[in-house]
């Protein structure tokens, strides 16, 4: 069992921006460092991590929330933005909130995206990000299409503009034909300095990416290709792109065990349209699994490792990149014991750290 007080410092640690980040004291308040520290960029093959608590759940305000879940997350000056889903029965819709550390996490006003010109209705599954030639916040979701909002300012939630969609004319033919009884899920944007790469699911074993040039976004996407492809259960939805110090990039993928229960696979590549080759990905050796995963305090409050997002602290623009020396991903996980409705699972919010043995 790993110390409380050891991990609480390990914490303190990892949230840390250095001294010297450079700060753009603009309205959006935005850190973009360089990552000139000569990193190492190269992944551990083998990944162990240790998990928090659940720390953030819906809140007894009269929505009748039943879970909070598919976390984006990004650090700025000592503070976690948070975006995420709120799921009850009657549907989905987006949430914000901020907090500096986890002791504050449970306690973070919400404020729900509802209420600004994003609107009701079904908005899932979120990414947020600062893209940089236009110098807005995008915020990459879905309503049965892969949408987006921006905002000048992350800290203003009423300011997330009505959706538009990357796909004008609705769901691609190539994702129709191979989507089966599955959902169309879980978009996200990465670019590098030429294009941007748009990344979803099916829930069917495909992994789809499109791209439009980095002058032309949001618009221009291409029709998608088939970028990976599985069984539904090994390869099932919450993709994420991350780039790496020296060019290299990380594809996390959400996959179901034979247990029934979440975890993650990985693989990198040169480029991000591939070819990937696999990293941790079998339940063996996974990224992240309940099997590779130490609980504070031996506290197992969940068995999947599900939907979320490595922490940006370093840069949060359009490019992802992240310090593989200093890896902690925001997930959901809730009571093995709990069943019933998909939309009425009682999704909590918890943190994994992970230290890079290389670096």
């Amino acid at each position: 069992m790993r110390p409380s007080n050891l991990f609480a410092s390990l914490w303190a640690s990892a949230t840390a921006l250095p001294a010297s980040s450079p700060v753009d004291s603009a309205a959006t308040d935005t850190v973009l460092v360089s990552l000139s520290g000569q990193l190492d960029s190269d992944l551990p093959t083998s990944w162990h991590w240790t998990s928090t608590g659940p720390l953030v759940g819906p809140k007894d305000d009269g929505r009748q929330i039943a879970g909070i879940k598919d976390p984006t997350v990004i650090l700025i000056n000592g503070t976690h933005h948070v975006f995420a889903s709120t799921a009850q029965s009657s549907g989905y819709n987006l949430v914000y909130f901020t907090f500096n550390d986890r002791a504050g996490a449970s306690n973070a006003t919400f404020h729900y995206l509802d209420q600004a010109p994003l609107g009701t209705g079904y908005r899932a599954a979120p990414q947020v990000f600062w893209f940089e030639p236009h110098k807005l916040w995008y915020l990459v979701y879905q309503n049965g299409n892969a949408a987006y909002s921006t905002n000048p300012d992350i800290h203003n939630p009423r300011s997330w503009t009505a959706p538009k969609v990357f796909y004008p004319d609705g769901m691609p033919k190539i994702i129709e034909q191979n989507i089966g009884d599955g959902y169309w899920v879980d978009m996200w944007v990465i670019c590098d300095s030429a294009s941007c790469h748009l990344f979803s699911s099916d829930d069917n074993g495909q992994l789809y990416r499109s791209q439009t040039s980095l002058g032309q976004f949001p618009n221009g996407m291409s029709q998608p290709v088939i970028a990976m492809q599985d069984n539904r259960n090994d390869l099932f939805e919450a993709a994420c792109v991350y780039s790496l110090p020296g060019g290299k990039y990380l594809l996390l993928v959400e996959a179901i065990g034979s247990d029934g229960h979440r975890w993650f696979r990985s693989w990198t590549a040169e480029s991000i349209s591939g070819p990937w080759q696999g990293l941790a990905n079998t339940e063996q050796n996974p990224w992240a699994r309940s099997n590779n995963v130490q609980f504070e305090g031996d506290n197992v409050w969940t068995k999947s490792i599900s939907h979320g997002e490595i922490i940006r602290d370093r840069s949060v623009d359009e490019k992802m990149l992240i310090d593989p020396c200093n890896i902690r991903f925001m997930y959901q996980g809730m009571d093995p014991s709990a069943g019933g409705e998909y939309n009425a699972l009682p999704w909590r919010l918890g943190f994994i750290t992970h230290n890079n043995p290389g670096c």
